[in-house]
């Protein structure tokens, strides 16, 4: 049976724990951490050394604790991770996968899911697997997402 490790990126815990239970439904055999930020995925990164990444885009800064709002949330944190990986030379194969189907640019304006996924795919084409767009109602990011973990032999009772 295939294991692998995969790192959930992502700051909202009912999300998070969607995407975990999803996983952990596939029936195969798989470790699974998390990080909720920029600074807390760069740090599981190193440290867990996954085989796949399912990154949120819209992280805050660091890890929000009792005392902390988590720095200035970025909209684009995930964009910091995969930066960050590519200075690092980090080739993790990753997924983005965003709640939002736009993101605010410069004033405001702004950015359909399809202009960022054609950017992140032109800016990280040796890690970028596909960008989804999340929505707890409905099914199709899991279909999305189960085709994509076809390509790592991640199969329904694998």
């Amino acid at each position: 049976m295939l294991s692998i490790s995969i790192l959930v990126v992502e700051d909202e815990a009912p999300k998070r724990l969607h995407i975990e239970r999803f996983l952990q439904s596939l029936n195969t055999s798989m470790t699974i951490e998390s990080a909720r930020s920029v600074n807390g995925a760069l740090d599981a990164i190193d440290e867990f050394r996954p085989d796949l990444i399912l990154l949120d885009m819209s992280l805050p800064t660091f890890d929000v604790g009792d005392r902390e709002p988590g720095g200035r949330p970025q909209g684009f944190g995930g964009l910091e991770v995969l930066r960050q990986m590519a200075l690092a030379k980090c080739l993790c194969p990753t997924i983005v996968i965003t709640g939002y189907e736009a993101f605010p640019r410069e004033m405001g304006k702004p950015v359909e899911l399809a202009q960022v996924r054609a950017e992140l795919e032109a800016e990280f084409p040796s890690v970028l697997k596909g960008v989804l767009h999340y929505n707890s109602t409905y099914d199709e990011w899991k279909l999305l997402l189960k085709a994509i973990l076809s390509e790592f032999g991640i199969e329904p009772g694998g």
